[in-house]
């Protein structure tokens, strides 16, 4: 065990070594001496270490000394020289001192400016946050006043919801938020003001776009190698009101309006209000287009004007519905376009029945032609239109009927009717070459030659021609076949000569200043007519090279019908003229109706009618036999009902046997001309039973053949089954009379049996008329 007091020394030494040991913190050690309170016995013990030190220095400053002067020689020198230091940090420090306080005010206004410049800064940050609110509300100012709506919407929209929530804090922020709707309502006001101006000028400018259209239809149509072979298509006639031909239809119209309106609308989310605002103002505006001029049949300017628009308008329609991305619809167009349709049909229809100028009709199906066919380019139906085109030439023939039946009046007018004469040979050839003459010509002509029909044959042939070429002019582009167009020109010129010319012929023989030898000769130049049909039909063929048909058959069949109208109409003429000649010559008629005995010859007014008729029928010897026949069946029957009705006339009173005698004389007379066969063709005692009735009543008066008469009453074979006991009671009532004058006859026995024999016979008349 070992000694308190060693170990407390050992524990100093510790101390002290831990002192010696560190230079700059001592804390702890000191600590654990005065915990320990051992500071009294370690103060001693320090104090003899530091002796101990003290006696270490001393030995070796003893050692050192010499070294020590020459260091504190050393040190001297080094004391004068941090004097001069000293003195040159103090002047230094004076300076820095002065410097310093020139920095310090430096210092303090650079501070002074740093707050400026952060100032400034947040100034500039919160301006550059600002700028793009006022930059974005003066670019839709502008944008709003050049009409940029769309872009001013954009404009809006992005100053709405990109810019202003930056400087919600601000006032103006507010301000400009209350502002915003109200710039959106002007927007969409602008917009709708825009498209009602865009639908006001597609309207005027729906006529132009329909013109270029149906131009470059035109130039597309002529410029198709498939109409090689057919006539070419007539130049398009421009109107000549614009200059910019060589856009096309829809680059005529700024759409930008539809699209930038659409666009807004889009963005307010309007787009149905949209949709239904223009497809409501263009359906009225249709009805506007569709409705035609009032007298639009009696100008071309007005039938282009028409198409031009109703083009125009659909070929606009279309253009929106395949850019307008569903402003208009396939079904909307299409149902607008049916209503349309119908009106178009209509109107054309209506306008055109009106026109009669066959030059502006031809123009008139050049311009509908080109119509549908534009407007089948463009994906619409237009068959009812293609439809009104054949309606169209129906009516076009008709008009070409009334020019024609003009031509012809004008010929037959100044026609004289009398055979063409040629002079020379030159004459001769031109006829032939005008009209093919199917007649019989002699080899050697000498002249002057007469033709058998007269100058109107010629010039009615080749009417007809100009005709036929009339109506080939509406027949071209129709699209239809030659045997088609054949057809339509072979109906047309039938209908021209059967019911135009036959009408004409009709007209003129009911003119007071006709004769019946200018009637004979139309009879005769329709028969010519009649004949040249074949080469009329050859002509047709030529024209259309539709050469296949059987020309001969076809034209044979019903040749001679083709005038038949005319000609029964010439007939019925003929006879009439021949009545009135007959009136003439028994006006001229003296009987003596109480002769007392006859001249023994016949009355003079009956031999100029026979004479009359015998040369009348000798110049019918050119004309078809049925003509021939009629007339001469008429005459007779004529001259025996006008001899029965001078026995019949009431204002004859009496009547003597001798002016019977006379008048049977006359009948005789008639008799024979009518056994005579005037006509050829007439059966065997034909005419005379015209006579029959007047021969059996004369026969009855002059043989006084009564007891037959009674006898064999309404019996077929009776003498007299041809008198009628009315007619008979007049007759016998005026012999009677006639007796009267002869007042001997009462003295005359015979004469009073005869007077009784009279009234017995009037009155057995009287019974069987009662029945």
């Amino acid at each position: 065990m070992g000694h308190p007091l060693n170990e407390n020394n050992s524990s100093y030494d510790l101390y002290l070594q831990e002192i010696e040991g560190i230079d700059d913190y001592w804390g702890p050690t000191f600590r654990s001496i005065f915990d320990n309170n051992e500071h009294q016995d370690f103060k001693r013990k320090l104090e003899e270490r530091i002796k101990h030190h003290d006696k270490d220095i001393e030995r070796l400053c003893n050692v050192y000394y010499q070294g020590f002067i020459e260091s504190v020689t050393e040190l001297l020198e080094v004391k004068s020289q941090s004097k001069n230091l000293n003195n040159q940090v103090v002047d230094l420090d004076k300076k820095l001192h002065t410097s310093f306080q020139a920095l310090s005010k430096s210092g303090t206004e650079l501070l002074q400016a740093r707050k400026v410049q952060s100032n400034i800064a947040l100034v500039i940050s919160q301006v550059n946050l600002s700028l793009p609110v006022f930059v974005s509300y003066s670019k839709l100012q502008k944008q709003i006043a050049e009409k940029r709506y769309y872009p001013a919407l954009k404009t809006l929209e992005e100053l709405e919801h990109v810019h202003l929530p930056h400087v919600a804090n601000y006032r103006f922020s507010n301000q400009l938020h209350q502002k915003i709707p109200k710039y959106r309502d002007k927007i969409e006001a602008a917009s709708m003001t825009d498209l009602k101006d865009f639908l006001e000028n597609i309207r005027k400018f729906s006529p132009k776009v329909g013109e270029v259209a149906m131009r470059h239809t035109s130039e597309q149509l002529a410029s198709d190698p498939t109409v090689v072979g057919r006539k070419k298509k007539r130049t398009f006639e421009s109107s000549g009101k614009y200059s910019d031909e060589d856009l096309s239809a829809q680059e005529l119209i700024d759409f930008s309006p539809i699209y930038r309106g659409l666009h807004i609308a889009d963005v307010l989310g309007k787009v149905s209000t949209f949709e239904v605002y223009y497809r409501s103002e263009r359906t009225k505006q249709a009805r506007l287009v569709l409705q035609p001029p009032t007298n639009m049949h009696e100008s071309e300017d007005s039938y282009r004007n028409y198409i031009y628009a109703v083009l125009g308008f659909f070929i606009l329609e279309d253009h929106v519905l395949n850019t307008g991305r569903g402003l208009i619809t396939k079904s909307f167009l299409n149902d607008m376009w049916s209503v349309a349709l119908s009106k178009i049909a209509t109107s054309l229809q209506t306008h055109s029945a009106y026109c009669t100028d066959a030059t502006l009709m031809l123009k008139i199906k050049d311009l509908i032609m080109l119509f549908c066919t534009t407007l089948h380019n463009y994906g619409y139906f237009v068959k009812p239109i293609w439809e009104l085109v054949q309606e169209l030439r129906d009516h076009y023939t008709e008009v070409l009927m009334q020019r024609w039946v003009q031509i012809f009046r004008e010929i037959l007018s100044k026609e004289d009717f009398q055979p063409i004469i040629v002079h020379d040979e030159e004459e001769y050839e031109q006829i032939l070459q005008t009209f093919p003459c199917d007649v019989d010509l002699p080899d050697d002509v000498v002249y002057p030659y007469a033709f058998p029909f007269s100058s109107m044959v010629p010039k009615v042939y080749q009417q007809v021609k100009e005709f036929i070429y009339a109506c080939l002019k509406f027949a071209e582009d129709l699209n239809l076949t030659q045997i088609e167009v054949d057809e339509m020109i072979r109906k047309s010129m039938n209908l021209l000569l059967t019911r135009t010319f036959n009408g004409c012929l009709s007209s003129s023989f009911r003119s007071p200043h006709i004769n019946l030898q200018k009637i004979t000769q139309i009879i005769i130049d329709t028969g010519y007519l009649e004949d040249a049909n074949v080469y009329l039909d050859e002509f047709i063929s030529n024209i259309t090279g539709e050469e296949t048909r059987n020309i001969v058959s076809s034209s044979m069949h019903g040749q001679h019908a083709m005038f038949r109208v005319a000609r029964e109409d010439a007939v019925r003429q003929i006879c009439e003229k021949l009545k009135q000649k007959l009136n003439e010559f028994l006006e001229l008629e003296s009987y003596d109706w109480n002769l007392v005995e006859p001249r023994g010859h016949a009355s003079s007014f009956i031999s100029d009618i026979i004479s009359y008729l015998q040369t009348t029928f000798h110049s019918f010897t050119d004309l078809p036999p049925e003509v021939a026949l009629v007339a001469c069946r008429t005459a007779c029957a004529h001259i025996a009902d006008s001899m029965l009705n001078m026995l019949m006339n009431e204002e004859i009173k009496q009547i003597s046997m001798g002016a019977l005698n006379q008048l049977n004389l006359d009948l005789l007379q008639c008799e024979q001309f009518a056994a005579s066969e005037p006509v050829k063709g007439l059966q065997e005692d034909e005419l005379l039973k015209y006579f029959e009735n007047l021969r059996e009543l004369l026969d009855l008066l002059i043989s006084w053949d009564w007891p037959t008469y009674f006898h064999d009453y309404a019996q077929d074979t009776s003498r007299y089954k041809n008198v009628r006991p009315e007619i008979a009671i007049v007759l016998l009532e005026k012999l009677k009379e006639g007796d009267k004058k002869n007042i001997f006859t009462v003295l005359n026995k015979n004469e009073r049996d005869k007077k009784k024999l009279l009234e017995t016979v009037l009155k057995q008349l009287r019974q069987l008329a009662v029945k």
